[in-house]
């Protein structure tokens, strides 16, 4: 972005600051979470909660934040326009439902509380037709849903390929937002290729150094007892072929060429000979 860029972001944003409060909550998260939620965001947060596209990945560092942020984006979808469904998928039962608690947890400090017509450890429905609703990633789960306003894709790296591709028709006609947060896990599945290759979105990378609350002691004793390649993940969000792996992720794709004709060539089953058998053979291959 620009410097001009910015400086109009900037006007604009304290144009907003002069209307009446709940008008500046409706079309701003970023006051939201300050005015409402008393929640400090850093500065890589204060971009994410004004982001105003629709496809976001973040790459971010352990502990950094991520969950918290994308939190208080679901909680302000389903308060400030009725009507939307808000998907939390993660890898695990588990993990969802501590994702979910981030949301009700931020629910818990607002001084009016909505009306809420279900409220449960893995969902919950307001008065305004509004739902969140949390999942494991099978994909045979999500499907039954449609119409999506906001998708939030927990540890994308470690969830199937399958539930990447099932949920983004959700979104066709409500035109929501899809965010995949996570570290990285090798050089695989949708959010590797994504972030390296995909059009359209914008990303965010955030390392353990970004983040005022990781300590420098402590990111060296990690180093230390993790190992690099543990380390590289979880905590400078890079991605690093599998220890198991025989062949590097760029040896591989330096390998490919379009221009070598294959060694044997495709056979169609139309383009197959098949040779004539007769009655007799067929018959000795009868299992009495």
């Amino acid at each position: 972005m620009t410097l001009e860029t910015r400086l109009r972001h900037i006007e604009k944003r304290l144009a907003k600051r002069q209307k009446p409060k709940a008008t500046v909550e409706y079309s701003d998260p970023l006051f939201f979470a300050r005015s409402t939620l008393k929640f400090a965001p850093d500065p890589w947060q204060e971009k994410v909660l004004s982001w105003e596209g629709n496809r976001l990945l973040l790459n971010c560092s352990r502990q950094s934040g991520k969950s918290t942020t994308t939190a208080i984006l679901a909680l302000h979808q389903v308060l400030f326009f009725p009507h939307s469904l808000v998907l939390l998928l993660s890898p695990t039962l588990r993990q969802s439902q501590e994702l979910f608690k981030k949301v009700s947890d931020f629910l818990s400090v607002l001084p009016v509380k909505p009306n809420m017509t279900e409220d449960n450890k893995l969902s919950l429905q307001l008065t305004n037709g509004s739902r969140i609703v949390s999942l494991p990633s099978k994909e045979s789960n999500v499907r039954g849903f449609s119409g999506a306003k906001l998708i939030v894709i927990d540890e994308a790296s470690r969830v199937s390929d399958a539930l990447y591709y099932s949920v983004r028709p959700m979104l066709a006609v409500s035109g929501g937002k899809l965010i995949a947060m996570t570290t990285p896990f090798g050089k695989r599945g949708f959010f590797h290729q994504e972030w390296m290759d995909g059009q359209g979105w914008e990303k965010v990378l955030i390392t353990a150094d970004h983040c005022p609350r990781i300590s420098k002691a402590f990111l060296e004793e990690e180093r230390r007892t993790l190992g690099d390649w543990w380390f590289k993940q979880e905590y400078l969000c890079e991605f690093v072929d599998t220890v198991d792996q025989v062949f590097s992720y760029e040896n591989v794709m330096a390998a490919l060429s379009t221009e070598v004709e294959p060694l044997f060539p495709a056979v169609t089953p139309t383009t197959a000979v098949v040779p004539p058998v007769s009655v007799a053979a067929w018959s000795s291959l009868i299992v009495r």
